[in-house]
C-alpha cells in the first residue's frame, strides 16, 4: 500500500527503528517544536513521511555539522522562509510571463517579411 507524503502512518517505534534513534529523541524533538506529528484520538503520535525527512535533516544537521537544537530551529526557519519565497518568485514570474504575452501579437495575426536591411511587420486583420 502507498501512502501519501503528508499522510500520518508510522508509530514513534517504527519511526525510531527506521532513523535508528531513541524515542525519547523524537519525543525531545517534539517538545522544541523542531517536529510536530500528528495525533490520535487516543494521543497516539503518527508521524508521515515529510515527518521522517525532517527529522534526518535535524539529523544530519546535529550528528555531522555539529548544530545545536536551537541552531537547528533557526536553519529550519530559514528553509521554510526561503521555500516560501522561492515558490512566490515562481508565481510572479508565472504572472509576469502571462502578462507579457498577453499583449503580444497573436501568432496569427502577425507576418514578418525581409524586404532590406530593416525588418517589416505587417498586421493582417
Amino acid at each position: 500500500m502507498i501512502h501519501q507524503y503528508d499522510e500520518p502512518v508510522y508509530l514513534i517505534s517504527i519511526v525510531a527503528k527506521i532513523l535508528d534513534i531513541h524515542p525519547q529523541t523524537l519525543r525531545q524533538y517534539e517538545r522544541e517544536n523542531l517536529i510536530c506529528p500528528s495525533r490520535t484520538n487516543g494521543r497516539i503520535r503518527l508521524y508521515s513521511q515529510r515527518d521522517i525527512d525532517r527529522i534526518k535533516l535535524i539529523l544530519r544537521l546535529t550528528r555531522e555539522l555539529g548544530v545545536n537544537l536551537a541552531g537547528v530551529d533557526i536553519i529550519l526557519r530559514l528553509k521554510e522562509n526561503v521555500d516560501s519565497m522561492e515558490t512566490e518568485i515562481a508565481e510572479l514570474r508565472y504572472k509576469l510571463e502571462k502578462t507579457n504575452n498577453a499583449y503580444a501579437v497573436a501568432p496569427n495575426k502577425a507576418m514578418v517579411t525581409t524586404r532590406s536591411i530593416y525588418e517589416m511587420i505587417i498586421f493582417q486583420e
